[in-house]
């Protein structure tokens, strides 16, 4: 019996099916997924109205990360956010006017840097270049 690391006969016919059928199913996935973004239309206006629909829970991780950086421990900053955040579903309320109104983010965070964890072009600053690097346009 060969153990992991040596070999046998008894591999061949498994190495010899797994590679063509890995580089067929490979192929098909390409040409499946290039003929998908071919077609793909963009609806920018749609995009973000459904961000806005979240009413701000996209930002969370911002926030917690900010609340991280200015000294908060990771646990009770996941606390903070997490608290806030249900708060926006069960109170149909807005996810940056709960965490202006929190004073354990008051105590941490100015309005200008909690807004800035809210800063939509902030988060999409990158998107040129990862379009650039992927497509080579």
């Amino acid at each position: 019996v060969p153990l992991w690391h040596e070999r046998d006969i008894s591999h061949s016919s498994v190495e010899r099916v797994i590679g063509p059928d890995a580089t067929v199913t490979l192929d098909f996935m390409l040409h499946r997924f290039a003929g998908l973004i071919e077609g793909l239309r963009v609806f920018p206006e749609r995009m973000r109205e459904n961000l806005e629909l979240t009413r701000g829970l996209v930002f969370s991780q911002p926030v917690l990360l900010k609340l991280i950086a200015k000294g908060m421990e990771r646990q009770a900053a996941y606390v903070v956010v997490q608290r806030n955040a249900m708060k926006v579903w069960d109170e149909n309320r807005d996810f940056r006017s709960l965490l202006a109104e929190d004073p354990e983010v008051k105590k941490l965070l100015k309005p200008k840097e909690l807004a800035e964890c809210f800063d939509l072009d902030r988060g999409l600053r990158h998107v040129d270049a990862v379009f650039e690097r992927v497509l080579g346009k």
